[in-house]
Formats: structure tokens, sequence, C-alpha cells
């Protein structure tokens, strides 16, 4: 009993209350119902007191109109909540009101002053709710208010309500264009703000009300571009495609001289020109040549409006939106603003987006078979992706047919053909049917496999399948037309077709060809007519009208065989419904049967029939589309649309681009030393999260930063930031090493767990470390050198820290260009007092590879004479890998650590003989004690996935004193992970760990300078990452440039025809993936480097150790 009371408690608590009775679910059909005592419930609820009940209804009304039902009757009893105090039962009222307030205008009228209060409501979702309800009353009465509310709103401290407002401005336009003005002040002071929420809407006002006010945007063009990539999706695609036009009023073509180009060669032959006027044509064509050439000459170089640069650098990152109408957005401004060298980097994004849906698929597509017109060789790398899946609609099909076609070209055609043959057996006939459209416009294309497509086509024409068969038909018909004289036998066997072939296209193609190539086939062509003027009486128009054709032609040609036929088909056709074909039999009468009434044309019926037409060009149906504006409904239709803006031509001359300065002296003072601590912000962050984009996209924004500072902005990219900069900032860098050092004793002490972690941010640390130990030791040094003299101040001059650091890295690499060599007895002290700092700041047994401080042992008068043998080295191999001695050591285990074993290594740059795919690594061993080592071998090799080590061969004795060398191999993968192991002694076990610079990942390869070229045009877009930068004052010749990037890179030199530029070229040790770099010298120092690389990480490492290698 109480069980059963309990659960009808428990199923209808509420009613036992008193209050009234309502289901549970809002969306369950109760409260649909067609009975209005549900309605009534709804009515008393709104008119309670408690505000519980108010929001249960609103909550159900809501619900309601979510359902799609109707809920009207129900606006006085809601309206009259507007005023509740209930911040959450005035959300949903003022829901409901922009809903129905344009249907009951006049209750709406009512409430008018309580919306106006709400305007000055605290919350600002309660004030921006208000401005909405209020901007859908359509009632031209209340425009003053509607204005005086936006302008309000306009000037809101939150940006959500000044969102709003942009939002009713297009509303109130549409209400009283008269407003406009107005309207415009209003969208000028929303246009200049800040914040990413209001930026969206306020554009997309501004394309509805005023997009000829070009100059509202100026001031602005800046400003959309850097807040884009965190703008909302729809107001990127707005904001893109606005600024698309906007480029193109503003900028020069960046393709100019190429299109010039094109246009100088690409004289076609007119349609129907005669043989005879060639020669004539030729002569101008050469006239017109010399003239053009004589205008590129006189033409400026094209340089980039830094502006142009801007947006295209801003734009790229969303190649990788989530939003298919983003990356459309994006391709398509690309395709209509940037250089066409840049213009394939769209390409992957929008193959990325034929994964989605069929519908997003298809706008797609569409878009890529009007690029692939224009810019074949952007898609011919991801020919694949277009390949058709027997899932696909018939609509897809038969795009990317379009597109298969469009990218159809003498290397790729026999894959594309054998592609074809599998469609052709496909269930869906129009998808063949365009199939065979699709071989006859490649064999058109391309006349080496016209032959072989005609042979095909011929084969189909046994098909049993009668719709492929007329389609072939129809398309031999067009091939034949090329060389009728080689293809009698062709035309032959399809007169005989005639029989069984119903479709009247495909008939009427056989007597068109049969008529207009009678004098090959003289015997056969009058039966065919004989057979076709029995069924005269029941074929279709089309058919008949080829049937008096052919009797015309074969009545010219052979009149004594056909005349009677002939007549006989002209009665016929005198009397058939219908009036074209009688029209038609009347006309050719006159025309081939001479009377005396018939006029002077009679005399030329041979040159009206049988004259020679020419081939027919069989074109791509998107050839002309590409005059809309790319991902527009207009272009998807191929109509102009509604609202559709033409997209402007590029202007003949540069607008001042002056136009687009802001004047904000503040901001200019303060940049550098903020832009400054955002990349120290910044470097973790890329580092962290490098996902396939991470580092190639902030390399670009580094290397072209808005401010112009190039080299700077390129050094601190690189890495070596809190080198170069004030005092303030290297204490602050000083307690960052300490904090650092702490971190490292404590990940000795938990290394085992430290292993495991996350590849990239261990990579990054190690790094991270490195950098900092070098920047120690240049301080310890320096302070070293300087204690003799004087204490230096500490607000030291930059120039001067840059210059000191350049001698000691001079120093070092000199050093460690000498094989190790006895210590001199004048530094014995210097010795002493390294081993005495050892405990304390200098010696830090980290796993990353230290450079080890063999310049403190040797005098200035060795460093000159090692640096002149290390050049001379050089000489003699400036195209090969580095020379041995200038192979960088690093130390793996130090001599105290070891207890009186030190390990020191270096990357060989040899080919590692039991494995090819592994990186040689030499380890040097000394005992520095009294008491030998045995049994030196390694155990607990630790590694990331995909990682092997092949062991060194165990070293028996190594007695005190001595030292000993042996080889290991590494597969590091193509990563610069670190591999972790313990080094072993009869006594004792080291943790150790080493990790390749990501120059050693690689072994150089020779290539000639056309095999650089070609491939590095097919390792473009995402593949190449350029940088900026100003060559260090000792690397400004060629050779000094090529034995810095050796040095920094397992790389060979490549031949090139210009002194400016050196070329090097090498493939990865594991994969095999090519890295091509260029060095490119200017004027004063300035140069270009390129990083061309299938594995974008290490082009981005890699880019960032030759801008070092060549800044220092």
């Amino acid at each position: 009993m109480s069980s059963s009371s309990a659960f009808n408690d428990e199923k209808g608590g509420s009613s036992s209350v008193g209050e009234p009775e309502y289901g549970h679910d809002p969306a369950s059909g109760g409260i649909f119902s067609s009975d209005y005592k549900r309605h009534d419930d709804l009515k008393e609820m709104l008119d309670s007191n408690k505000d519980s009940l108010k929001l249960e209804a609103m909550k159900r009304i809501v619900a309601m109109i979510a359902r799609g039902k109707n809920a009207s009757d129900l606006f006085p009893a809601v309206v009259k909540n507007v005023a509740c105090k209930n911040i959450e039962v005035k959300k949903l009222v003022y829901v409901y009101l922009v809903r129905y307030a344009e249907e009951q205008q006049d209750l709406a009228l009512l409430s008018i002053s309580t919306f106006q209060r709400g305007l000055k409501d605290p919350n600002q979702l309660i004030r921006a709710s208000a401005l909405r309800v209020l901007s859908s009353i359509r009632v031209t009465i209340i425009v003053p208010i509607m204005m005086l509310a936006i302008k309000e709103a306009a000037s809101d401290m939150s940006p959500y309500v000044r969102k709003t407002a942009a939002h009713a401005i297009p509303k109130l336009y549409s209400l009283d264009p008269e407003q406009k003005d107005q309207l415009i002040e209003v969208i000028e002071k929303l246009l200049a703000d800040k914040t990413t929420l209001v930026a969206g809407s306020v554009v997309m006002a501004f394309e509805e009300v005023c997009p000829e006010r070009i100059d509202l945007i100026h001031k602005n063009y800046r400003k959309l571009c850097n807040l884009l990539i965190d703008v909302e999706e729809w107001g990127q695609v707005v904001i893109i495609n606005m600024l698309t036009r906007y480029a193109r009023t503003q900028f020069l073509n960046p393709n100019i001289n190429e299109s010039l180009l094109e246009e100088g060669g690409g004289g076609e032959k007119t349609f129907y020109g005669s043989d005879e006027d060639e020669d004539e044509d030729d002569e101008e064509k050469e006239k017109e040549k010399k003239v053009e050439a004589a205008a590129m000459a006189k033409r400026k170089p094209y340089v980039m409006d830094p502006d142009h640069r801007l947006l295209l650098r801003n734009t790229k990152p969303l190649l990788q939106s989530r939003n298919a109408a983003v990356v459309m957005a994006v391709a398509q401004l690309y395709f209509h603003l940037a250089p066409k060298a840049e213009v394939g980097v769209i390409a992957k994004a929008l193959v990325r987006l034929l994964r989605s849906h069929s519908e997003v698929q298809y706008v797609v597509l569409q878009n890529v078979a009007t690029m692939t017109i224009k810019r074949r060789g952007m898609f011919e790398p991801y020919l694949k992706s277009f390949y058709i899946r027997s899932t696909d609609p018939t609509q897809i099909k038969i795009l990317k047919l379009e597109v298969l076609t469009n990218l159809a070209n003498e290397t790729n055609i026999s894959t594309i053909l054998r592609e074809f043959q599998t469609y052709i057996k496909s269930m869906d006939k129009d998808f063949v049917a365009a199939t065979i459209q699709a071989i006859g416009r490649c064999a058109t294309n391309i006349g080496e496999v016209r032959d072989t497509c005609l042979n095909g086509l011929v084969q189909l024409l046994s098909n049993r399948d009668e719709l492929v068969v007329a389609e072939s038909v129809v398309v031999i018909k067009k091939l034949l037309q090329m060389q009728p004289e080689k293809h009698s036998d062709i035309i032959k066997h399809m007169a005989k077709l005639t029989d069984n072939i119903q479709v009247p296209m495909a008939r009427a193609s056989i007597l068109w060809l049969i008529g207009e190539y009678c004098e090959h086939v003289p015997k056969i062509a009058p039966d065919v007519l004989r057979k076709m003027a029995k069924s005269f009486t029941n074929e279709e128009d089309i058919v008949k009208l080829q049937i008096l054709n052919l009797a015309a032609k074969l009545y010219l040609t052979n009149s004594k065989q056909t005349k009677l036929l002939t007549q006989y088909v002209l009665n016929l056709a005198k009397y058939d419904q219908n009036y074209d074909i009688r029209d038609r039999a009347r006309f050719i009468r006159q025309l081939i049967v001479p009377t005396e009434k018939s006029g002077a044309l009679s005399k030329y019926a041979k040159k009206l029939f049988l004259a020679l037409k020419p081939a027919p060009v069989l074109e791509s149906p998107f050839k002309d589309r590409d005059h809309f504006q790319l991902g527009s409904l207009s272009h998807l239709l191929n109509a102009k649309a509604g609202g559709y803006q033409e997209l402007p031509d590029w202007p003949e001359t540069a607008p001042d681009p002056s136009v687009r300065n802001v004047e904000v002296p503040e901001w200019t003072k303060c940049s550098s030393r903020e832009k400054r601590k955002e990349k120290k912000v910044e470097k973790p962050f890329y580092s962290d999260s490098e996902g396939e984009s991470g580092p190639t996209e902030s390399a670009d924004s580094e290397s072209d930063s808005a401010s112009g500072s190039e080299s700077g902005s390129g050094s601190e990219g690189s890495g070596t930031g809190s080198e170069s900069e004030e005092s303030e900032e290297a204490s602050v860098s000083e307690e960052e090493d300490e904090e650092e050092e702490k971190k490292t004793k404590k990940r000795e002490s938990k290394k085992p767990v430290q292993e495991s972690e996350s590849e990239q941010s261990s990579e990054e640390e190690d790094r991270k470390r490195e950098r900092k130990s070098k920047q120690r030791k240049s301080e310890s040094e320096s302070e070293s050198d300087e204690e003799e003299d004087s204490e230096s101040d500490s607000s030291q001059s930059e120039s001067e820290d840059s210059e000191s650091e350049a001698e000691i890295k001079k120093k070092k690499k000199a050093a460690e260009s000498k094989p190790p060599s006895k210590p001199v007895k004048k530094d014995t002290k210097k010795e002493k007092k390294e081993m005495s700092l050892l405990d304390l700041d200098d010696f830090e047994p980290t796993p990353s590879p230290q450079v080890t401080p063999v310049n403190n042992l040797l005098s200035n008068s060795l460093v000159t004479d090692l640096e002149g043998l290390s050049l001379s080295d050089a000489v003699l191999s400036p195209a090969t890998i580095a020379p041995s001695s200038a192979l960088k050591s690093y130390e793996l285990l130090h001599r105290i650590t070891g207890e009186g074993l030190s390990v020191e290594y270096c990357f060989s740059r040899q080919p590692f003989s039991p494995d090819a795919n592994m990186v040689a690594v030499q380890m040097h061993f000394t005992n520095n004690s009294t008491s030998d080592t045995k049994n030196l071998h390694m155990e607990d090799v630790k590694l990331q996935s995909g990682m092997r080590v092949k062991d060194f061969p165990e070293i028996e004795l190594l007695p005190a004193g001595e030292k000993a060398t042996a080889v290991m191999g590494i597969d590091f993968c193509d990563s610069t992970q670190a591999a972790n192991f313990q080094l072993c002694t009869h006594t004792r076990k080291f943790f150790v760990s080493i990790q390749p610079p990501v120059g050693e990942l690689m072994r150089p390869v020779f290539l000639t300078e056309n095999e650089f070229k070609k491939e590095q045009g097919q390792l473009m877009g995402m593949n190449e990452i350029a940088e900026k930068l100003t060559l260090d004052a000792k690397c400004r010749n060629e050779h000094a440039i090529v034995q810095r990037v050796t040095t920094a890179a397992n790389l060979s030199r490549v031949p090139c025809g210009s002194d400016k530029e050196c070329r090097f070229a090498g493939r990865t040790v594991t994969s095999g993936s090519l890295v091509l770099v260029t060095v490119a010298s200017r004027e004063e120092g300035a140069a270009q480097l390129m990083v061309n690389c299938e594995k974008m990480l290490i082009g981005t490492m890699l880019v960032k150790d030759i801008l070092l290698a060549l800044t220092q």
C-alpha cells in the first residue's frame, strides 16, 4: 500500500498541491492537443504571481514555437509579462516577442515603452533582447525610436549589445531606406570597434546598406585583417568576401606580368578562319609580340603592397577551419587575389572538404571545376582524390568527371582513361553517358591518345546498352570530324548500326556523318538513304531533318543513283506535320532542283551543303563561369542571382596606400617591447601544439611582421630573442635559468617518469635548455674576461652584446674544429676555477646535447690557426659533407657525474653500414679516473614509438687515462626526440640521452639544377617555408654561406647558374623525404632562406637552425 502511494506521489507530485495540472515533458503532445483548456492553463500560469509558474509557462510556449506550433493567441498574456522582474522570464518573453512582433504589431506597439525601459536595463542580455524586439516591429511610425535605440546601443559598454545594434541596422534600412545616411554614421562608428564579436555583424550591415562606400573600410582594413582569425565563423565568411572585393579595387594584379605574356602568346586561330589567312596572321602576331615585349620591358617590376600581403597571410590559417564556408571563402580569396605561385596552398584544403557531406562536395567541386580550367597544376597532385566512388550521387560523379577531364594531360592520361574504362560499366546511365563525353574531350585535347580513344569508343558500339552506344556514336561523330579520311571503315561500321540504334540523337549523328563524308563511302550512302526513306514517317524530327540533308548531299554528289529517292523524301517532307521539316524540304527543293523561278543561290548549292566544316571544340561547361565570384550562388547557378555584386577589375595604377594608415603614436612607441614579450609568450604555445599547421603559420607570421623589421623578428623567431634584449629582460632570463635548473634537477631524480612524457613538450624543453646553457656559457665566459679589467655596467648596449657573442661563438667554432689535444699549461687556473664552479651553476648533466667548452683550453694564436685550417678544409670540399674536424661534439656524461668516466658523442655523417635508415653516432670514451673501467655497454633503452637503436659493441676494458671510440646507430624516425638509455660499467649505471639537431636527421643527395627546380615545384604551398634575414657580416660571400649551411645540416651543394643563390639538397635518413634549401642573397646583407620539405615539422625546425647559423 505504501509503495503504491509513493509511486503515485512520484508520478504526479504537483497535482496534490493545488497548482494547475500540466504535462511534465515540455515536448509532450499533451500541451499541443486541440483541447483549448491547455492554453487556458498556460494563460492562468502567466497571470500567476509566482515567477516559477511564469517561467514554466514560458518554457512550454517557447517549446511550442520550436516544434512549429502556432502560439500567437497567447500574445496578449505574454506581452503583459514584459515588465516581469525575473530575468529568466524576461528573456523568454523577449524570445517570444521577436517571433510574433511582426504578426501582432498593434499589441506589440502597446508595450513599446516597456521595450524602451528594457534598453536601459543593467543586464546586457535584456538590453540586447529589447533592441531585437524593437527592430522586429515593422511599423514606420516607430522608425525614429528605433534609430535612437540603435545609436544608443552602438555606444553601449557591452560588445553583445553593439553586435545586436549591428544586426538591427539592415532591418531598419529595409523598413525605411531614407535613413541610409544616419545608418552609415552608425556603421562607421561600429567599424572602428576593436572587439571580434562586433566585427562580423557590422561588416554584414555594411554589405547590406552601403557596399559601395569603400572609404569606410580604409582605416579599418588592417584591424579587420588582424581580427579575422578570432571572429566567429559566419563573420569570417562575410569579412573575407568583403575584403576580396576591397582588395580588387585597392591593389595591383600580382599576376600582371604573366597575364601580359599569356595574352601575347595566346593568339588563337579564329573559329572559321581559312588556311589562306594564316600567313598574314602570323606576320601580324609577330609584330604584336614585339610591341608587347617592348611594353613589358618598360613596365616596372611588380612589388606586392604590404597590405595585400597582410590579407593573404592572415587568411591562410583559416584554410584549416572546421567550417566549410570559411575554407571556401579563403579559397576564392586566394584564387582571385594571390600570385599564381601561392594559389596552390588552397588545393589541399579544398580536397579535405571532399570528405564532407554530399551537399558540401557539390559546391566545392563546382568551384574546383572552374579553378582547374585556369590553374590545372594546382590539383594535379591530388588526382586520386577526384576518383569516383560507387556511393557518390550522380551529380557528384559528373562533377568529378569534369575535374578529371580538366586535369588530363600527356603524363596522366593513361591513368585517367583506365579509370574511365571502369566507369563505363556503371549501372548509372547518366554517369556512363557523361564518361563517354569525357573520353571524347580527352581525345580532342590530347592528340596522342585520339586513336586509342576512338578505338575504345568503336568497341562500345557493340555494347548491349543502347544509351551507351548512342552516346558513343555522338562522340565518335565529333572525333571523326578531325581526320575523316583515315577512318572510313569506322563510318561504314556506324552505317550498319542504323538498323539497331533507336536513340534519335545517335541516328541523326550517323546520318550526318554519312552525308558529310559520302565520298568516302560511295556504295553504302545511297543504301542508307533507301532504308531511311522507308521509315521516314515514323522517325523523330531531328532524324527527319538529317535524312533531308543526306538526300540533298547525295543528290549533289551522286544524282544518278539517288535522284528518285531524293524526290520521294522531299515529297514526304512536304506534307509533314512539323513546319520546320516542311520549310526545310521546300528550301532544299529550290536549292538543288533548279527551275526557272529559282534564284541565283542554286548555283552555289554544292558550296552550301558540302562546305568544309571545322571540327567542333569540346569545351568544359565551366569555361565561362569564372567571371562570377567563386563560392557565390551566382557561380553555382551560372546566372546572376539577386543581390550579387560583381567582382571589380584590377586597377591599372595602384590607389594611394596611405589612406589605410592610422595615426596612433602611443602604440608605435611601445610596440617593440610588447612584441618581444608577446613572442616570449607565444613560443611555448606554438611548440606544444605542433599540429600540421602550427609551426609553418608561426614562421610565416613572424617572417612577414607588419612592423617591417624583418631581420629582428627573424632572429627572435628562431629562438635567440633573449640574447639581444635590454637589461631588464636579461635579469628576467637569469631568473628563468635558475628555475630551469631546479626543474632539471628534479627531472633527473624522476627520469624514468619523464621519459613517458609527450614527444613535443620534451623536445621543446630540451631545445630551450640547450639554448639557455649556451647563453649561460657565453655569460660566464664574458664575466671571466672582464674580471681583470673592470665590471661592466648593467645597462650595456645591445650592439656590444651581440658583438661579444659573435666573437665567443667564433672561438667556439674554431675550438670545436680541432680534435681533442693536450691542454695548454697557461689555462690550468681557469680549469680549476671551472671545477669549483661545476657544483654551483655551470655544471648541469641535462639530457640535452651541450657543446663542450673546449675553447677555455686554447690560446688565441691557436684559435686563429685553427680558423685557417677549418677554412682550408672546407675549400677542398664545399659541395659535399662538412669536414670531420668541423663536426660538433656533444657531452653525454660529465667526468664528475661519471665518477671519472667522461663520454662525448658526435654525428659522424657517415652511412651506418648495418642499417641505412640509422644515423651513425660516434662515441668518445675517456677514463679520467685512476682505476680501470670494465664492461662498458648499454642497457634499458627507452625510445618513442617507431625509433630503433643498434648498440655499440661492449668495451670490455678501458684502462685509466686511456680513450676509446665506438659507433652506434639510432633510427630517430625523422624526429628530434631523444633516445634515452643507461650507460653501464661493471660497477655503476648512468642515465643518459642523445638528442639530434634536425640537421643531422638527413643525408646529402646529389641533384642537377633542373632536377632541383622540378622537385621544388612539387613541394610548394604548405611544404614551403620562406624567411627573410640579414646575413652576418662575415657570412656575405658564397663560400661562407655554404660552410655555415653544411655545418648546420647534412646537405650537399646543388650547382646553380646564379651567383646570388646557393642551393642544397638532402633526404631524411628514415623516410627519404626530400629536403631542399635555397639561400638567395640580396643587397646589403639582406637574404631570403627557403626550405621545401615534405615533412613540415622538419622544415620549420631546419629553417630556425639555418637562420641561427647565418645570422650569428
